[in-house]
C-alpha cells in the first residue's frame, strides 16, 4: 500500500498495512526548510516544497497542508498580525457591534491573496504527490471560530451565553457557514483528497456541552455535508479535553476527528468504535518537543495499544507541532509503526 492507499482505507474502515501517519507539521517544515513563517505562507511553491520535502523526509503517508489558523478572519475583516517567524494571528474583531450582523453583506473569498495562495499550494501537492500520498486540504476555522474570531473571544462568549440575541448570534453562524463553505468548494477543486475545519473555541475549555449542542455542532454539521456534497470525506478539529462532547462530536457526520492530547484516550475509543475515524494525538510541545524518544516512544506506544483493534485510526500530532520539534523525536514516533503491521496488535 501506498500512504494515500493507507489513509483511504482507514476512512473505510478497512485494515491498511501498517498505521498510517500524517503530521500537522507546517511550522517544522518551514523551519527544517530553512525558511521563515513570512517566506512560507507568501509563496505556494515554498509552501508545497516545504510539505512535500518533510513527507519525504520522514516517508508520510498524508500531507496536511494548513498555514495558519485566521486564513478565513482576514478575509471578513479580521486585523491579522504578520510575525517574520510565527504564523500569522487576529490581532483584534472586526464586529464590535452584534447588530452590525444585519448589515453583513455577501463575501466572495475567491479573489483574496492568501486564500489564492493556500489552494494554489494544495493544487501543486496533488500534482507531485496525490498519486502516492494523500493530501488534506485544511480549509481553517469552522463556524463558530471564525464567528469567535469576527467577535474576539470575551465577546462572543458573552453573545452566546446570554441568549438574547440568538437571532442575531444565528445570524452570524449562517454568515459564517456560508464563507467556510466558499472555501471547501475551492479546495475540492484542487484535487485534495479531503477536507477539513477546526474549531477549537468550540470545545468544553470554553463552551459548555449544552450550548455547544446548539451553536457549534449544527453549523458543524453543515459544513460537513457541504464536503460530502462535493465528493469528499470531512475532518473536523477540536483542541482540548472533548470528553464531555464526544457523543455529540460524532454526530456532526465527520469521516474523521481530529482529537487534541488532553482527552481520554479510552473515551475516545470507546465512543468512536466504528464510526468515525480516529486522528492524532500525541502531545506536540511536551512529548514531541520538549521531550526525549524514549518518553515519545512509550505515549505513541500507548496510543497504538488503545486503537489496535481499530483500523480507523491514523496517527499525528494532537495539534500543530512546534517548528523547533526534534527531527529524532519525529522519527522516534515514526518507528513505532514502521516494524510492525496493526494487526499485530490484536
Amino acid at each position: 500500500m501506498n500512504g494515500r492507499q493507507r489513509i483511504d482505507a482507514a476512512l473505510n474502515g478497512s485494515w491498511p498495512d501498517r498505521t498510517p501517519v500524517m503530521l500537522h507539521n507546517f511550522m517544522m517544515a518551514a523551519r527544517e526548510a530553512g525558511i521563515s513563517m513570512r517566506q512560507f505562507r507568501e509563496d505556494p511553491r515554498l509552501i508545497a516544497r516545504c510539505f512535500g520535502d518533510a513527507a519525504e523526509r520522514y516517508q508520510l503517508d498524508g500531507i496536511l497542508v494548513d498555514i495558519d489558523a485566521v486564513t478565513l478572519a482576514g478575509v471578513v475583516g479580521v486585523p491579522l498580525d504578520f510575525p517574520e517567524d510565527n504564523p500569522a494571528r487576529s490581532r483584534g474583531s472586526c464586529l464590535p457591534v452584534l447588530e452590525a450582523v444585519r448589515d453583513l453583506g455577501p463575501v466572495d473569498i475567491s479573489n483574496d491573496p492568501r486564500i489564492q495562495i493556500l489552494v494554489e499550494a494544495v493544487a501543486i501537492l496533488v500534482r507531485d504527490y496525490g498519486d502516492e500520498i494523500f493530501i488534506r486540504g485544511n480549509c481553517d476555522q469552522s463556524p463558530f471560530s471564525l464567528a469567535e474570531s469576527m467577535r474576539g473571544l470575551d465577546q462572543w462568549l458573552m453573545d452566546v451565553a446570554s441568549q438574547e440575541n440568538d437571532e442575531l448570534v444565528h445570524g452570524l453562524l449562517e454568515y459564517c457557514t456560508g464563507v467556510a463553505c466558499q472555501l471547501l468548494k475551492m479546495m475540492a477543486r484542487t484535487g485534495a483528497h479531503m477536507l477539513s475545519n477546526g474549531d477549537s473555541p468550540a470545545g468544553p475549555d470554553m463552551l459548555s456541552p449544552r450550548f455547544y449542542g446548539v451553536y457549534a455542532l449544527p453549523y458543524e454539521r453543515r459544513v460537513a455535508e457541504c464536503s460530502h456534497e462535493l465528493g469528499l470525506p470531512y475532518l473536523l478539529h477540536i483542541c482540548g479535553k472533548t470528553d464531555r462532547i464526544l457523543k455529540q462530536m460524532v454526530d456532526i457526520g465527520a469521516d474523521a476527528l481530529e482529537i487534541d492530547f488532553k482527552t481520554n484516550l479510552q473515551l475516545a475509543h470507546d465512543i468512536f468504535q466504528d464510526k468515525v475515524t480516529f486522528v492524532g494525538n500525541i502531545d506536540p510541545s511536551e512529548v514531541l518537543a520538549r521531550g526525549t524518544p524514549a518518553l515519545v516512544k512509550l505515549k505513541t506506544e500507548e496510543l497504538l495499544g488503545t486503537f489496535a483493534d481499530s483500523p480507523r485510526f491514523v496517527l499525528n500530532s494532537g495539534c500543530a507541532l512546534p517548528a523547533d520539534t526534534p527531527s529524532e523525536n519525529v522519527r522516534a514516533m515514526l518507528a513505532c509503526v514502521r516494524n510492525r503491521s496493526p494487526l499485530t496488535f490484536v
